[in-house]
């Protein structure tokens, strides 16, 4: 029996044993060990607003208990180089009220400390095993790092200002650096050097002289071949991270007129792109350039990419499209827990075992996206493959009751 072969059969065990997780609790709070894997969710500071999605859910949906760390996204790095807060009223302003309130506690008028970052003291005390990380910059706030670090002036200032900003709130254990991406194009208006896959390196070093071993210190690292050697000296900064977060997402979206898998962890037969991306050939290109297997976390996302006027054939996947399909916040971008009801209303779910991938179609809409089924396979390749353990984008899109998160909790730990 193959690889791909042993995993598909394996998840479906392993998807079975972990939904039956979902409903209590209990497993999660069985006798403390160490953790051999991560379990790392990104927690959106947007998500208050329009999502309606808050600390507490963390708690209600059993995710809390199940996750090694939350990377709060996202700090600033501004255009004068010191880190920076996106949005202080979500951050530390806002009064939260008691039925938003991890403890049920509302805050207090006046209240040095308030908001999400109060909240997130409240989660910590209820789980003391649980770090929280800030993370600096996202696809939007990516476009001063390299001015920020390109002296050593520059980046002792950095780390600085991230310090007294951030960490002397005392809410985090460290730092996710989310640059997205040293030395190759990102957003539009970053600015780019060649220097700064030097400058990453030179940077996070700061961090940890700064901060010393009692932080925590990440990053979050591109897919694409030619965006890690343009930008990541791999056997130099491993040094200083405690491990890293690798892209296993967006291999494929709506910015392209054909379906196609966003996040399949192996090449799927037929795949129109080559070379073409998976989390396998992800995970391989950081290991074939030095990157220690048990510091790469692989991603997983809790949302799927959408296409519309898909042409009815293979099922939906690999065909011509008119866009992107409409959607809850974005057109083409929609959370796990709405795709997950998409059955009720049409749509059948179709798997590709030995790729390691599901997509859901109606005839004419398609939605690549990862089910309970997909996560066990990926949690279960981590486990066998040695790898480090399992991030997510965003724990928002999990449902209510955290069926992903504790899909990857059944296997990872």
């Amino acid at each position: 029996m193959g690889k791909r072969s042993f995993l598909a059969g394996a998840a479906v065990s392993l998807t079975l044993a972990s939904i039956a997780l979902v409903p209590g609790t209990a497993s999660a709070h069985s006798t403390p060990h160490q953790d051999q894997y991560k379990r790392v969710g990104y927690f959106i500071q947007w998500g208050i607003y329009g999502r309606q999605y808050y600390v507490k859910n963390l708690e209600t949906s059993g995710q809390a208990a199940r996750l090694t760390h939350i990377n709060y996204a996202f700090g600033d790095v501004d255009a004068s180089g010191k880190c920076a807060s996106a949005d202080p009223w979500a951050d530390w302003q806002r009064p939260v009220s008691a039925e938003e309130s991890v403890d049920g506690v509302a805050d207090e008028p006046g209240q040095a400390l308030a908001g999400n970052f109060n909240q997130l003291l409240k989660l910590k005390k209820k789980h003391p095993n649980l770090k929280v990380l800030l993370s600096l910059g996202g696809w939007t706030l990516s476009a001063n790092f390299s001015n920020a670090v390109l002296t050593d002036e520059s980046r002792k200032a950095l780390v600085k200002s991230c310090i007294e900003t951030f960490w002397n709130t005392g809410v985090f254990d460290g730092f996710d650096f989310d640059w997205e991406w040293p030395g190759s194009e990102g957003n539009p208006g970053n600015v780019i050097r060649p220097e700064d896959k030097q400058n990453f390196t030179l940077m996070v070093a700061e961090f940890r002289k700064q901060l010393g071993k009692k932080a925590t210190l990440t990053a979050f690292l591109p897919a694409a071949p030619a965006k890690i050697d343009a930008g990541f000296e791999v056997n130099k900064i491993f040094k200083y991270l405690d491990f890293a977060t690798i892209q296993g997402y967006d291999f494929h979206g709506t910015w392209e007129a054909t379906t196609n898998q966003q996040s399949a962890l192996f090449i799927p037969r037929g795949a129109p792109t080559t070379p073409d991306f998976s989390g396998a050939t992800t995970l391989k290109a950081w290991t074939d350039r030095g990157a220690p297997k048990k510091a790469l976390v692989l991603g997983i996302p809790y949302y799927g990419q959408g296409w519309t006027g898909v042409t009815n054939a293979n099922r939906g996947l690999f065909q011509p499209a008119a866009g992107p399909a409409p959607a809850t916040w974005a057109a083409g971008n929609e959370d796990y827990k709405v795709l997950a009801t998409l059955p009720q209303q049409g749509y059948k779910v179709y798997h590709d075992p030995l790729s390691g991938h599901a997509w859901l179609f109606n005839g004419t809409t398609f939605w690549t996206f990862d089910d309970p089924l997909v996560v066990a396979q990926k949690s279960l390749y981590i486990r066998l493959g040695g790898y480090g353990g399992a991030m997510v984008w965003s724990l928002d899109g999990d449902d209510a009751n955290g069926t992903l998160t504790k899909t990857i909790y059944a296997t990872l730990r």
